[in-house]
């Protein structure tokens, strides 16, 4: 996909929404990153489920370290590998309250430092809460980015390192947003919706299973 093409894509995306969020629910930096420690291998949507009883009783590192992995597990039980989540969600309260005065990182080496907080984690924390250039690249970004032409790649690094190379400077601190929505909603897997999809006549490899 050649530069007048991936502008004009990104252009009719941030048309289509110009202010695109997360679609996870949270109320600041600390709240982000424990959303995104327990939605891996899990939806948004079960993951709001939970810290919606769980943010109200405790949102701090503090406050959900003294919950205890017992306690923190009652409010995340229903979210996949919630064992291990609750395990190194403790340890991150634990690490952010030793070393961090209980405030998260604004470095990839101090996000990455954290238990269970690998680079797409630390790529979300860094983009959403911070507004640091970063591509925390998923499945559906894996995929639309192979499907379109955008920035193939056999791996996510692969993905990540040529979106950040590719994707202009106006459209970068949004991308992640556009291309998640895109994939979730519209560049699905098995069918996507292409006959009503906003960059199909630019996309390299249309599947039409509308």
């Amino acid at each position: 996909m050649n530069k007048k093409t991936i502008r004009e894509l990104f252009t009719r995306l941030r048309a289509a929404n110009p202010e695109p969020k997360t679609e996870l629910n949270y109320s600041n930096e600390f709240e982000l990153l424990i959303a995104v420690m327990l939605s891996a291998q899990a939806t948004d949507i079960g993951v709001n489920k939970a810290t919606a009883k769980l943010f109200p009783v405790a949102n701090t590192p503090q406050a959900i370290y003294d919950l205890g992995e017992d306690g923190l597990k009652s409010y995340i039980k229903t979210i996949g590998l919630f064992n291990s989540k609750a395990a190194n969600v403790i340890k991150t309260c634990r690490l952010l309250l030793d070393e961090h005065e209980g405030k998260v990182p604004q470095t990839r080496d101090g996000l990455e430092r954290l238990p269970g907080v690998g680079r797409k984690t630390a790529n979300v924390v860094l983009n959403t809460a911070f507004g640091q250039v970063a591509m925390a690249v998923d499945t559906h970004i894996f995929r639309v980015s192979n499907r379109t032409g955008l920035a193939p790649g056999k791996n996510v690094r692969q993905v990540e390192d040529k979106l950040l190379k590719v994707v202009p400077d106006e459209f970068i601190l949004d991308a992640h947003h556009w291309l998640i929505l895109h994939g979730r909603y519209t560049c699905t897997a098995r069918k996507p919706h292409c006959t009503s999809c906003l960059i199909s006549d630019l996309c390299e490899n249309p599947q039409f299973s509308d």
